[in-house]
């Protein structure tokens, strides 16, 4: 009887493995703007960017997909095909962090992701003038939302404004820088000025604070009091003269 061959494959090959073999003997694989490894792009507000996507190492058609953050890009039926061209028109500073990636339809880990990263200069906001009574607490909040983050720093009267631990609080976030005075005083009266340095210059703004006299605390409670003695009294005026009042009647 004639031996069975050693070389023989004892059972079928799975499908899917097949593929996967496959795949990896051709090195298939994705490219976006000639990056076949994540990365990040750096540009600026206005100008159209494109990003495209390309099949590698393809025998076949292969079926692609975009997605802007975790939501699906709508594509036209030729553009899907071994290649794949998006266009983001136009950039805007609220694209800064986003991340587009390029999918394989079949194989959604086969992808190339690109983050944005938009560089723009602070663009400086926040009320301009407060009115705020003497002895009570101020918070000036200048808004700096900037790529990349701005150094901010506070001046009073075009002069370094001198910390009083014990009353003055700074406290700044990527898009915000907050000045608080804890019981402010008429000499806190003045001109507060916010200054955020970055790669693309200086930007100042000012804050008028405006410190008005304390106004006298409305006496509430001793009108109330008062009230209700007057309103007992006139009650116990009507009760005492009741008997009075009846024999008239």
């Amino acid at each position: 009887m004639a031996q069975r061959s050693s070389l023989a494959v004892p059972y079928e090959v799975p499908l899917l493995a097949v593929c996967l073999l496959v795949c990896v003997a051709t090195g298939l694989e994705l490219s976006v703007n000639n990056h076949n490894a994540d990365f990040s792009l750096l540009t600026s507000p206005g100008p159209p960017i494109s990003l495209s996507c390309l099949v590698r190492n393809s025998s076949e058609a292969e079926e692609l997909l975009w997605y802007r953050g975790d939501g699906q890009v709508d594509l036209k039926d030729g553009n899907k095909v071994n290649i794949s061209n998006i266009c983001i028109s136009p950039v805007t500073e609220s694209d800064n962090g986003v991340t587009f990636t390029c999918k394989l339809a079949r194989d959604k880990s086969v992808q190339v992701s690109v983050i944005l990263d938009v560089q723009f200069p602070p663009h400086l906001s926040g009320e301009e003038s407060l009115h705020i009574e003497e002895e009570k607490d101020v918070t000036l909040s200048c808004n700096t939302k900037s790529n990349p983050q701005a150094h901010t720093a506070w001046y009073k009267n075009n002069t370094t404004l001198t910390l009083q631990k014990d009353r003055y609080q700074l406290h700044q976030t990527s898009e915000v820088s907050q000045l608080s005075i804890k019981k402010v005083q008429m000499s806190d009266n003045g001109t507060y000025t916010c200054v955020a340095t970055s790669l693309f210059g200086e930007r100042r703004k000012d804050f008028h604070l405006i410190v008005e006299d304390k106004k006298p605390v409305f006496p509430m409670e001793a009108i109330i009091a008062a009230a209700v003695v007057v309103s007992l009294t006139i009650l116990f005026g009507i009760v005492a003269q009741k008997d009075k009042i009846c024999k008239v009647w």
